[in-house]
Formats: structure tokens, sequence, C-alpha cells
């Protein structure tokens, strides 16, 4: 009885041994009597037990690894501290097995040498603005070594530079004094903006008063020319009329007429306005006066 439970149990624990499964994105190493002997994919697999055994685990996922803090020297002697991290993928689990003891400290000791000669290659000040080709640098570097160790460098990023207090200081007063220097450049281009402002607007100004006083002075011509020309056709017109008035029937008794009151007229306000007068001979010959008028009236008539 106690013989076929132990049977049973030697038979589960066999079965179990024999039967191995494998998570996804995983790969495990199978070592037949301490030799290779392959690579279980994800799922069953079946082993041979006492025999082969699983060496090694290996995760086929993208792992992140920090770089740790490291004391940086660079190109104008400024120690700086760097930490970094690393983005890693096994591509081949049989040389991560056996192409080296311990690749994650192998490429983060790599990682950290790299780091160390590019930054030895720059100045201080560009370390900040040339991250991007530092990390690039650091990637091609250990992605160059690593090909033999079945792992695949897939990004590095730098996270802190940090320099000492006092370059920190430093940087800070120089900060402040381009800060303080573009302050001056704006205010002073901005004087020039304003004096360049208020000359153009003087300029315009000048410019519209004269385009105005020469429009005034070019429409008072225009009205004083037309006005003039109005005048001379409404004394034209105003002549003609007279003219074709005495050509008609009556016209000449109606000048007679009216030459007769001019004169009475005139003489009555020279009495007026003074006690002494200088009166023709014939006065009393006041039908003798018209006829002379009318003649020199109907001389001009015959020209």
């Amino acid at each position: 009885m106690y013989s076929l439970i132990a049977i049973t149990l030697l038979i589960v624990v066999v079965i179990m041994m024999a039967v191995k499964v494998v998570p996804q994105q995983n790969a495990y190493i199978a070592e037949r009597l301490g030799k290779y002997n392959g690579i279980l994919q994800p799922g069953i697999n079946f082993i041979i037990p006492f025999f082969d055994r699983i060496a090694y685990k290996h995760s086929l996922k993208e792992q992140a690894y920090d770089i740790h803090e490291q004391i940086c020297i660079t190109r104008d002697n400024v120690q700086v501290r760097v930490d970094g991290v690393i983005f890693l993928q096994v591509v081949d689990p049989q040389k991560a097995s056996y192409g080296i003891n311990d690749y994650v400290f192998a490429v983060t000791q790599l990682a950290q040498t790299t780091m160390r000669s590019e930054i030895g290659k720059i100045d201080l000040d560009k370390t900040f603005v040339e991250r991007m080709v530092i990390n690039l640098a650091v990637v091609a570097a250990i992605d160059e070594a690593a090909i033999g160790w079945g792992v695949k460098v897939l990004r590095y990023e730098i996270k802190n530079i940090t320099p000492p207090a006092t370059v920190l200081q430093a940087m800070e007063k120089q900060m402040q004094a381009e800060r303080e220097k573009r302050s001056v450049i704006l205010e002073s281009e901005g004087k020039k903006q304003f004096a360049i402002n208020v000359a153009q607007g003087e300029r315009e100004r000048v410019v519209l008063e004269s385009e105005a006083q020469m429009q005034q002075q070019k429409n008072k011509a225009e009205g004083e020319a037309n006005a003039i020309r109005a005048v001379a056709e409404a004394t034209a017109d105003s002549i003609r009329l007279v003219a074709e008035s005495i050509q008609s029937k009556g016209g000449m008794q109606a000048v007679q007429l009216k030459v007769a009151e001019n004169y009475i007229e005139q003489f009555g306000k020279m009495a007026k306005a003074s006690n002494t007068m200088i009166l023709p001979s014939n006065l009393a010959d006041v039908s003798g006066i018209i006829a002379t008028a009318m003649s020199v009236i109907k001389q001009e008539n015959t020209k």
C-alpha cells in the first residue's frame, strides 16, 4: 500500500519535472548533462528529468536600468555629476547566457565609462544643450560591444547633470547678466523704434499739411477763376441782352430815357454832396446832351 503511494508520488514528481511552462515573452535555456541543449519557447515544453535542467531564464521584454551617478570632468576641467537610465532588450538568449557572466552589469559599467569619455570631449556650457548627441554616442558605443552579449541597447537618456555649487552660482550670475543685457537691448530698441515712429509721424504730418495747403490754394484759385469767369459771362450776357434790346422796336427811346434819367440823377447827387458845382455851358439843353450820347451809341452799333 505504502509502496504504491510512493510510486504514485514519484510519477507525479517526474511528470512535474518533465513539463515546463514558459510564459510569454520569456526564454529558458535548457542544459543536458551540463551542456547547452536548446531554448524553450513560450508554452508547454518537455525535458528529460534528472538529465535536463533549466540553466538560465531570460525576459525578452524591454528593460530599463539605472546608471548610478558618477563624477565626470568636462573639457574645460569642471567636475559634474551625471546619472542616467539605459534601456535594453535580450535578442539572443543563448549569447546572453554564455557570452558574458552578467550582461546588465557589463552594460551599465560600459555606459558609465562611455559617458565619462563623451563628457570629457565638450565644455560645460554645451553639456546641457547637447544631451541628445551624448545619448546617441553612448548608445552607439555600447551597442557595438553588446552584440556579442545577445542584448540590444535601445536608447540611453541622461537624467541629471549637476555641476558644483560654485559653478552653479557663476552660471546663475552669468544668466542674470545675460537677462539684464537683453533687457537693456530691448529697451534701447524700443526707444529707437519710438523715435523712428515719431519722426515718421512728423514727416507724414508735414507732408499731409503741405498737400492740404496746396489743395486749399488750388481750390481757392479754381474758385476765384470760376467766379471771374462767371462774372465775365454774366457781364457779357447783360451787354448782349442790352444790345439786343436796343436793336428791337422802341429800344432807342428806352436808351434815351435811361441816359436822361442817369444824367439828372448824377447831377442831383453832385448837388447834395457839395455846395460848389462845375456845370457845363449847355446844361439847359438836355436834349442836346441826350442827342450827343445817342449819336455815340449809334456809331458803336454801326461798327
